[in-house]
């Protein structure tokens, strides 16, 4: 760490001297200018940052199915505004998986196609994207896909379990948009600024949308249980709705702790989140007993179908304790 004293010039000017280091590192010379981010009592100097857009190219000759998918992903969350894959030649195979990975990612659009080369550019503008709407749209959408999960195991509903699996695509959308908003606030100090919220906070809502993403893939799980689970006793379907929506409830009271501005009443939320999680196990025990008895398959199915509802629980748990480290006073740099 090196320090600096500060100085006044024309009898109202505060000024400082930046480490010679510093600006030879990042290319700063005389008559260029330096962006200064106000963040929390502390002040993050920068050089000017490019307009611009980043662009990353990769070679996709070896890649394909999943791991070219995979790849594209990786390069969208890592925060590159144009993606260029290359090869000698890029098959039908390769443009198919190109097109899934585009399809599953917020903003993503193909602008050039030839035989050799495809290049995918993100057309949103970085300073319109909201990590809280995020976040509150994918709450939405994964405990709606809970609840009509179970209802399609305690109804054998085959279209609403398809229905829930189609919907997991909307939930692993918005959560590479928020990885990649994150990361975003993590590389730049003007990022953070756009988004107009501390990269603390920025990090819990990260947090939060992880646990709200393994929520819906849950329930995507269940729903695919559902699809080879046929009729189930009412008294099962009756425990399995209980269990529910004491899990929903832990959820459903952790996020409110998260989103609210009133620190007490946070607290008080998300302690209350906490304390229901450690009742689960028992609610979880009502409903073992009342499969026990069924036929193997069918039991070992919605014995699935419990933990995913339990684990679902549990995940509320960890959004409640984050609430409560962002209600938490914070320490005095």
């Amino acid at each position: 760490m090196e320090t600096r004293k500060v100085q006044v010039t024309g009898g109202s000017t505060f000024t400082v001297s930046i480490p010679k280091d510093w600006a030879t590192d990042n290319d700063v010379s005389a008559g260029d200018e330096l962006a200064f981010y106000p963040q929390e009592g502390s002040l993050v100097v920068s050089p000017r940052e490019s307009d611009d857009k980043s662009e990353g190219v990769i070679d996709i000759t070896d890649l394909y199915g999943e791991s070219l998918t995979r790849t594209v992903m990786t390069m969208y969350v890592s925060g590159f505004d144009v993606i260029v894959l290359e090869s000698a030649r890029i098959d039908a195979e390769q443009r198919q998986a190109i097109r899934s990975a585009t399809q599953s990612l917020v903003g993503l659009e193909v602008i050039e196609e030839t035989g050799d080369r495809v290049v995918i550019q993100d057309l949103l503008d970085s300073s319109e994207l909201s990590v809280y709407n995020a976040v509150t749209r994918m709450r939405l959408i994964a405990l709606s896909m809970l609840e009509d999960a179970v209802t399609a195991v305690c109804e054998n509903d085959d279209s609403l379990a398809e229905d829930v699996i189609e919907r997991d695509d909307d939930v692993d959308r918005l959560w590479f948009m928020v990885s990649r908003i994150f990361r975003a606030t993590l590389r730049t100090p003007k990022a953070a600024e756009e988004l107009g919220i501390p990269r603390e906070i920025c990090f819990d809502y990260h947090s939060s949308a992880r646990q709200l993403e393994r929520i819906a893939d849950h329930a995507a799980k269940m729903a695919q249980h559902a699809l080879q689970l046929g009729e189930i006793p009412p008294e099962v379907s009756e425990a399995l709705s209980t269990l529910h929506d004491d899990a929903e409830g832990i959820v459903d009271t952790a996020m409110d702790a998260l989103l609210l501005d009133d620190t007490d009443q946070a607290v008080e939320l998300a302690n209350d989140a906490r304390e229901r999680v450690r009742e689960i196990d028992q609610h979880t025990r009502t409903v073992d007993d009342r499969i026990r008895d069924l036929d193997a398959q069918q039991a070992q199915l919605l014995g699935l179908v419990v933990d995913s509802l339990s684990r679902t629980a549990d995940y509320g748990g960890n959004v409640a304790e984050t609430a409560l480290q962002k209600a938490a006073p914070r320490p005095e740099s």
